[in-house]
């Protein structure tokens, strides 16, 4: 199969280059992968699931002529390389499955920018900003789960395929028996439920959210004026529901982020419409926030902080992780190390940096940051809906790696919208996309 000139690339594109696009790559890897969550969660498959579907686009990319990926992208060959490299570091057998997980997850996303960047007469922005809002539904509809059978939890089929001491691997245990909320009723303090499903942790739920948001408004203004453009809108009015009763002070700080960086972008391009529904959007949240309960909700669980010392076992770890990076310069430690206090999380696991610095050392932190920069650059002159999505996730993204691990959910998401940035304006190749 040959890549063919598309007629909208005989208009020349920047410094006069024609644009070549491979359009004989399909939509369905991006759509399935998405799209088939409840699937992916129910089986027990939803942690790994990137890394069969980076395989098929791989072999997808193989078959196509003309695949190119944009300067900048060295960078992050540069930290999968890195991070390769730090296995030598390990002292345990045991530590090398969990080291491979995340390595691995890592080159898929590098799969996953290098197909969507090059199946941009494909994969469009309307049909990007729908599957990612189908996937924004979800995340909503596992919020209401989470707080309608908050001690509920899934155990996938395999969990019971699995023989015992499987099972008994935490990362495995992880994947296999998905809790729909954080909450412990039997506990000391009195915390309220806050939802997890489809994934681990409220942070995870929190990161995801913020980050599919700037797609959900792209994906609206597709369908304005249409019945799916009204259940777009309730959609998003309704998921502030979950959203702000995971009491998630990180996905609130990144979703303040991105209103004033989409509010600020729309000004400067007179793109009225982002600024009426995103003004919309506010007004419809701070009416919720005051409805809802969640001052008191909140309040608790700053207290609940306090008499947990949750803020000092924070700081303490931060103050390891660097301690960490000092003993460990050059290659990092593989993976996340044992704290001082047993009771405490693992050092290096407080944010997607400190990770990065722990397990691989300053040179792949930098690496990893450069990327996402280089490809914010590329994007951030754009004035159309889904250029300015994407540079809002990549800002967003970029701030959220001091609180939120990005692995293995975050990360596709940003690595899609860093491909969206990086790959120009949009073609006008279907009846209907913006121009």
């Amino acid at each position: 199969m040959n890549v063919r000139e598309h007629p909208a690339s005989q208009a020349p594109g920047r410094a006069g280059v024609r644009v070549r696009v491979a359009t004989q790559l399909p939509t369905w890897p991006i759509g399935v992968m998405f799209a088939g969550l409840p699937l992916w969660w129910a089986s027990g498959l939803l942690d790994v699931v990137t890394i069969p579907f980076a395989l098929l686009m791989a072999w997808l990319l193989t078959r196509a002529h003309g695949v190119r990926v944009p300067r900048g992208f060295g960078w992050w060959l540069l930290y999968c390389a890195w991070a390769l490299a730090s296995v030598v570091m390990l002292d345990r057998a045991v530590g090398v499955v969990l080291f491979g997980y995340r390595w691995l997850l890592c080159v898929a996303a590098g799969v996953i920018f290098a197909y969507v960047f090059n199946a941009r007469a494909t994969l469009t922005s309307r049909y990007l900003s729908g599957t990612l809002t189908l996937w924004f539904l979800y995340v909503a509809l596992g919020g209401c789960l989470g707080l309608l059978a908050p001690t509920g939890s899934l155990r996938t089929p395999l969990h019971h395929l699995l023989p015992a001491a499987a099972r008994g691997n935490e990362l495995v245990g992880q994947m296999t028996i998905r809790p729909f909320a954080q909450y412990n009723p039997g506990g000391f303090l009195e915390v309220s439920p806050r939802p997890t499903a489809p994934f681990l942790y409220t942070n995870n739920w929190g990161s995801v959210y913020s980050l599919l948001a700037p797609f959900v408004v792209v994906y609206l203004l597709h369908t304005w004026r249409t019945r799916r453009g009204a259940a777009v809108a309730v959609l998003l009015v309704a998921s502030t529901i979950p959203a702000f009763l995971t009491l998630n002070r990180g996905m609130f700080v990144s979703l303040g982020i991105a209103v004033a960086y989409l509010v600020g972008r729309a000004v400067l391009a007179r793109n009225l419409r982002i600024v009426a529904v995103v003004a919309l959007a506010a007004t419809l949240g701070v009416v919720l926030f005051n409805l809802l309960p969640i001052s008191e909700r909140l309040g608790m669980r700053l207290n609940e902080d306090a008499q947990g010392t949750s803020n000092t076992t924070r700081i303490s770890l931060y103050e390891q992780s660097l301690s960490a990076v000092a003993s460990s310069p050059l290659l990092g430690h593989a993976t996340p190390i044992p704290p001082a206090n047993p009771l405490e999380p693992s050092v290096g696991t407080q944010g997607q940096l400190w990770m990065l610095l722990v397990s691989h050392g300053p040179v792949a932190a930098f690496a990893w940051i450069t990327f996402f920069l280089a490809m914010y650059a590329r994007g951030r002159r754009r004035g159309d809906p889904i250029g300015v999505a994407a540079c809002t996730t990549l800002l967003v993204g970029t701030v959220q790696l001091l609180f939120y691990g990005m692995l293995p959910y975050g990360l596709p998401l940003l690595m899609i919208a860093a491909a969206v940035a990086a790959r120009g304006p949009e073609l006008p190749t279907t009846e209907g996309d913006l121009p």
